[in-house]
């Protein structure tokens, strides 16, 4: 078992989370948990934007024709929230573990504008590929600084008053890093990336009301062809086909969290019509609304 792991198991028995099956907030503002005791088979779900760490498991994103598998001590960063395929697996029957991270603007844009006092070439391009989310291991520094969030998580005190600053250390390090393109492009406002980001935003707020792509381009300040082809090279997906899973996963929240019937999940989500929710429901899910399903994260 990794160093990571080890202090992440000690964070699961000290908070009694022995059956938790997903992510649960922590005693540091902006950073979640996770835990599952199962492996899960291939399915759609709804990754928020962060920076996320494995210390245990093994996970396959797959988003478009684009695989990426990330497992103990890897890291994946999300500019932007992305609906796409995820399947895990277990490592020796032992639970999959990590750590999640909020991307908070304010904190991003002070730590860019520290960097930049010191390094002029410290913003890169994004990738020919332009994807929202990309993975890779952590380097020494990284991992050293989430074994200590690990640890102050063990105590809330510690938590509270040392936890915003080792998440600030870890910021800084992801943007110094080869994976910094993410987070800087999120943070400038004039780029395409940033003005996608916004609009995403909007539409994760909104998503029940009735938006237009006409709508969405305005908000991002572009013509209606250049955001269809930026929006398509960051997510892989049409404005609309992109709206459509938004509105199914947050349905399925509904539907499995909430408790709420299908009908309902479905105009709350923007749906007018039950029977169309229906179909496309079960075409993405694979299973009616009306199934019982375990949730996953």
């Amino acid at each position: 078992m990794s160093k990571l792991a080890h202090y992440m198991d000690a964070y699961i028995n000290i908070k009694q989370l022995h059956n938790l099956e997903g992510l649960v907030n922590t005693a540091i503002p902006g950073v979640k948990f996770y835990r599952s005791g199962k492996a899960r088979p291939r399915e759609p779900l709804l990754y928020e934007s962060g920076i996320i760490v494995v210390g245990q498991g093994i996970k396959h994103i797959y988003l478009g024709e684009h695989k990426m598998t990330y497992g103990q001590g890897d890291f994946v960063v999300l500019g932007v929230p992305l609906p796409l395929e995820c399947e895990s697996e277990t490592e020796e029957n032992k639970p999959i573990m990590g750590l999640k991270i909020d991307i908070a603007p304010k904190q991003l844009h002070s730590i860019i504008s520290h960097i930049d006092q010191y390094d002029t070439d410290s913003v890169s391009t994004l990738s020919n590929s332009q994807l929202g989310v990309t993975c890779m291991s952590m380097s020494d520094p990284l991992e050293e600084a989430y074994l200590r969030l690990m640890k102050v998580l063990q105590i809330d005190s510690e938590a509270e008053f040392l936890g915003a600053d080792i998440v600030k250390e870890i910021t800084y390090r992801v943007l110094k890093g080869p994976m910094g393109h993410i987070l800087f492009e999120r943070a400038n406002s004039e780029g395409n990336y940033a003005k996608l980001a916004k609009v995403l935003d909007l539409l994760h707020s909104n998503y029940a009301s009735p938006l237009t792509v006409d709508d969405l381009a305005a908000e991002a300040f572009m013509s209606v062809p250049a955001f269809h082809r930026v929006f398509k090279q960051v997510t892989t997906e049409s404005p609309l086909q992109y709206l459509k899973k938004v509105r199914l996963s947050k349905a399925r929240d509904l539907i499995m969290l909430d408790g709420y019937r299908a009908s309902e999940a479905a105009r709350m989500v923007g749906y007018n019509s039950a029977s169309q929710f229906s179909r496309e429901f079960k075409r993405h899910f694979n299973y009616s609304p009306g199934t019982s399903h375990a949730h996953a994260v």
